[in-house]
């Protein structure tokens, strides 16, 4: 499949998608994003893809925000529908069962920020800057930045970047737990590698069940989520990935997961 805004490579079992549209710092404009939901249907289907990388092309931005000249010409219900389509291609990425990295190179900025937001983890240069500025353009975020930034890291937090608008040095988004891993720019690739790689060596199933675990816990109460932590508990150990993992650790090798 060909894309006219995004470069799909492989790296081994890792996918790389990269917005490359250099020229407007990787603005998502309608086509983009339909090229993304494209993207990840395809990636949740490849049974050779275990986990994702997202980035964006040139030096300087991740995502720079959405394509502002669309959104300028919109009515209300027409913003509406494009916010409704946003939020659905990225929990695409959120719900793929796989693990994704956000490689932040570069501005991570409105619709850039909840790009990475929806991705499983998010490492980022130590020059990146990331925030949701859309209140100065008399908007607010709307493709799901106000939701996923508050359970990533706190209501507080959420506030701030949302009410201020103001673009966050990587080191701050580190701090408060927005990004996961910082690097230094030269190091950012075979860091964030690295990460997804660690990931990858460990059961394909197991990690599939904690992230629905996980997700489905964060809309339920505590107990209501031990409950799911349970039955997927259970579910883990008829797998062979759990036989495979117990007999490697009682025989002191590796596991070899069939991941099934």
């Amino acid at each position: 499949m060909s894309f006219e805004n995004l470069l799909l490579t492989r790296e081994g079992p890792v996918a790389v998608v990269t917005v490359n549209r250099p020229k407007v710092l990787n603005a998502l404009n309608r086509q983009t994003l339909t090229e993304l939901a494209q993207v990840f249907d395809e990636l949740r289907c490849a049974k050779d893809v275990q986990g994702v990388i997202v980035t964006g092309s040139g030096e300087k931005a991740f995502v720079a925000g959405a394509d502002i000249n669309e959104l300028a010409k919109m009515k209300a219900l027409e913003a509406k529908d494009v916010a409704y389509f946003g939020q659905q291609v990225f929990a695409r990425l959120e719900r793929m069962g796989k693990p994704s990295i956000a490689m932040i190179n570069g501005f991570a900025l409105g619709g850039g920020c909840e790009l990475a937001l929806a991705c499983t983890l998010r490492t980022a240069s130590k020059t990146a800057k990331l925030g949701l500025p859309e209140v100065g353009l008399g908007i607010i975020p709307g493709y799901g930045g106000t939701q996923r930034l508050a359970r990533i890291a706190g209501p507080g937090v959420a506030r701030e970047w949302v009410l201020t608008g103001d673009m966050i040095p990587a080191e701050e988004a580190w701090r408060v737990g927005v990004v996961n891993r910082l690097f230094a720019p030269e190091a950012l690739r075979e860091g964030t590698f690295a990460l997804l790689n660690s990931i990858l060596a460990k059961s394909p199933v197991a990690v599939r069940l904690a992230l629905e675990t996980i997700a489905r816990g964060l809309n339920m109460s505590q107990q209501e989520g031990e409950v799911i932590e349970t039955d997927m508990f259970g579910l883990a150990s008829t797998t062979e990935d759990m036989r495979e993992g117990m007999t490697a650790f009682l025989e002191k090798r590796k596991p070899n997961f069939p991941g099934c």
